[in-house]
């Protein structure tokens, strides 16, 4: 299974993915990425499921990356934790279709995705970025389509900070719930601070999706046409799972 990107695209570097030297002496055999998972070796994602309602909790194992060289931090991601990612949306959507409503959340309280791994996009060539970006769009694409085609709602509980990557992960979903806790937000950092477009959609499903956006000066002084989530949720009402249940009945 290659989700759309020759076994290739990923298999041109070494563990350490850097580029490989030219030169005389011979270059390692680089190792091919795996793309076919087993939900029962899942090292990031707990997977439980309550008739119409399933829940996915992102709890990145720090200790197990894709690669050597870098911990996956703050429920960070590399491409082994959207391999795996990959394999709930597929499964879900042809192992079990009585799901209608799919709970997205974190099973770190403090933090809900802090996007993309630093230290691993920065041990990475530009050709293992592109295509690792290219990846994980597809998997935020294939949650949109499993909620237009599939029937199968995803919503986003965000509890805790949801940042960079994170948010985009959260933007893919059909609607997005906040934690009201004073902790938990919402942000693109990469984009004030670093001067970079988020690389897997999020400007694009922010604007056109979401309609966040300040509309030019007109005389009717528009505002903003949405907000950047869907609504806040106070810690004594945090119970994502029993809105979900509550909204399949509808």
């Amino acid at each position: 299974m290659t989700h759309g990107l020759d076994h290739t695209s990923f298999a041109n570097f070494d563990l350490g993915m850097q580029d490989v030297a030219h030169d005389s002496v011979p270059a390692p055999t680089p190792a091919l990425v795996e793309f076919e998972v087993d939900p029962r070796a899942y090292h990031h994602w707990n997977v439980t499921y309550d008739g119409p309602v399933a829940k996915v909790a992102m709890n990145v194992d720090a200790d197990a990356p894709l690669r050597e060289g870098y911990e996956l931090k703050l429920n960070s991601y590399d491409l082994g934790v959207d391999i795996e990612l990959a394999d709930v949306v597929r499964r879900m959507r042809f192992e079990h279709p009585e799901v209608r409503v799919v709970v997205l959340t974190s099973g770190n309280d403090r933090v809900f995705c802090a996007g993309a791994n630093i230290h691993m996009l920065g041990a990475s060539t530009h050709a293992w970025k592109v295509n690792f970006c290219k990846f994980t769009n597809e998997t935020r694409c294939e949650i949109e389509d499993a909620t237009a085609s599939s029937h199968q709602v995803w919503v986003a509980a965000c509890n805790g900070t949801t940042a960079g990557g994170g948010y985009e992960l959260a933007m893919a979903c059909q609607e997005i719930y906040l934690q009201d806790d004073g902790n938990s937000a919402v942000s693109l950092p990469e984009v004030p601070l670093l001067g970079v477009l988020p690389g897997t959609g999020g400007l694009t499903r922010l604007v056109d999706k979401r309609k966040v956006r300040r509309d030019p000066p007109t005389s009717s002084r528009r505002r903003p046409r949405a907000s950047a989530a869907k609504r806040p949720c106070s810690g004594t009402s945090w119970t994502p799972c029993s809105r979900a249940r509550s909204s399949t009945r509808r």
